[in-house]
């Protein structure tokens, strides 16, 4: 194909999705106030949980508690040298709770800390510094951070909650230098899993965008492109509104039932039923829209599936194929219908799971659905993007699917029986039949737990049809 031809197609792709961008305006900006509202939340929980403080590193969940608009961090990846959050549950005479914010930094770092616009409720960040020849854990530990818990009549090791991110070497070099260091308990867990409003319509315009820019692209692609040339008038297309890309993967035909595809593509050809799988990640800076949020890179994964006919003649001449991937489509889709059905307060996420796995069981395709039914997921994440269609010579088949790499906990699987889905907690629905050496299809969605009846779609709608993803 010409490099003519390919221009025509990614400018059709662009032209299309810049014919609504509504999925843009979706979003309430996330100010300062949020993230020290979050830091209070954990506060409660910490409380709740019998620890002294929650410790992290550079990483998602600093962003989330910190200031996840800031780029600065992402130079700032975890090193050798700490570099620590530390929030502290502080209790008043009258019980009240708030919640204390320092950090632990090399001394030579300390202005480049400063430099970061941490949201504070004090004048400066306290800083605990250290010198290169010190030991940093014993040097948080006698800090003014914890002076009540060095006391000679207190019998105990102050209560560290260290993050999941953290590495190992400074779990152990907390715990050497006299901290008690313990994971995350389920009151800390749910501060993260409980979406405020602005998160959620975050959560809603990316997953939206996404679906948008495939649903434009669809119409405009033609055969004969490979995997390589698909995976850039999608990049052109997610660029050309401001989203930042982070990776982008293409898979034809039985690569797609790899659930998360292969290694060596690229050169494949979209020829006649040919299965596509398109697994992309992308950030969105709202900043670069004019807009002062002091939200940082936001990346989803979507997946997407579904049928676009290209003219009204019969199908290609591998009509049993061509009819079973039909079928497993609409499975599929029935599968997530039932899952759909399930998710509501106070249920379990081991039912979500079940109701999707018995209606593919049931059709005979129980051996090809190999993984949970979703996950919980948040704003931490890339926007990924997975979609496979199917091109004829008189039919793309295109099965829309949603997938986010932000995976959080819950998880929807059928062995999770003792945790309850909570209002406020947000999902995907991502229920998926794969036939090894044939194809794979997948349809995902994300969902809003609801305090009553159904579950709100994030995705702006559902797929339709094979005809219409």
């Amino acid at each position: 194909m010409s490099e003519l031809d390919i221009a025509q197609v990614k400018k059709c792709a662009i032209d299309n999705l810049h014919a609504d961008l509504s999925f843009l305006g979706t979003a309430a900006p996330i100010n300062a106030s949020e993230f020290l509202h979050r830091r209070e939340r954990l506060a409660q929980a910490l409380a709740v949980s019998g620890v002294d403080a929650f410790i992290l590193e550079p990483g998602y969940t600093f962003q989330y508690y910190g200031n996840i608009s800031q780029s600065d961090w992402e130079p700032w990846e975890p090193e050798e040298r700490p570099f620590l959050m530390i929030i502290l549950p502080l209790i008043s005479e009258s019980g009240l709770i708030s919640a204390k914010t320092a950090f632990l930094a090399p001394h030579f770092e300390e202005g480049r800390v400063r430099m970061l616009g941490i949201p504070s409720r004090e004048p400066e960040l306290d800083i605990v510094t250290w010198e290169e020849h010190w030991d940093p854990y014993a040097t948080l530990l006698d800090s003014h951070l914890f002076p009540d818990l060095r006391a000679p009549a207190h019998s105990q090791k102050p209560k560290l909650m260290v993050d999941e991110e953290m590495r190992d070497f400074i779990a152990r070099g907390l715990a050497n230098a006299g901290f008690e260091t313990s994971g995350l308990s389920p009151d800390v867990e749910r501060v993260r899993q409980l979406k405020s409003p602005s998160e959620v319509e975050v959560l809603r315009a990316v997953n939206s965008g996404t679906v948008a820019a495939v649903r434009a692209m669809q119409p405009c692609l033609v055969a004969g492109l490979t995997e390589n040339e698909v995976r850039d008038i999608l990049d052109a297309s997610l660029l050309s509104v401001g989203f930042s890309l982070f990776f982008n993967i293409v898979l034809f035909e039985e690569d797609g039932a790899l659930p998360h595809g292969g290694f060596v593509v690229g050169g494949k050809r979209l020829t006649e039923e040919t299965m596509v799988v398109i697994d992309v990640g992308f950030f969105i800076d709202p900043a670069a829209r004019g807009k002062q949020w002091l939200l940082g890179p936001l990346t989803i994964l979507f997946k997407m599936m579904g049928l676009h006919p290209t003219s009204t003649r019969d199908p290609d001449n591998n009509s049993k194929l061509h009819a079973e991937k039909l079928k497993v489509w609409n499975v599929v889709l029935e599968a997530q219908t039932a899952a759909e059905y399930e998710l509501r307060a106070n249920n379990s996420a081991a039912n979500v799971d079940l109701a999707a796995r018995n209606v593919i069981s049931e059709a005979g395709y129980g051996y090809g659905f190999t993984h949970r039914v979703g996950h919980g997921i948040g704003i931490k994440g890339e926007v990924f993007l997975e979609t496979c269609f199917l091109q004829s010579v008189v039919v793309f088949l295109v099965l829309i699917i949603m997938f986010t790499i932000a995976h959080e906990s819950p998880y929807l699987n059928k062995w999770n029986t003792q945790v309850s889905l909570q209002p406020g907690m947000t999902f995907t629905n991502e229920p998926g039949i794969y036939l090894e050496g044939k194809f794979g299809v997948r349809h995902e969605d994300v969902y809003l737990i609801k305090e009553h009846g159904d579950a709100e779609l994030l995705t702006g709608r559902r797929a339709e049809s094979p005809y219409d993803p």
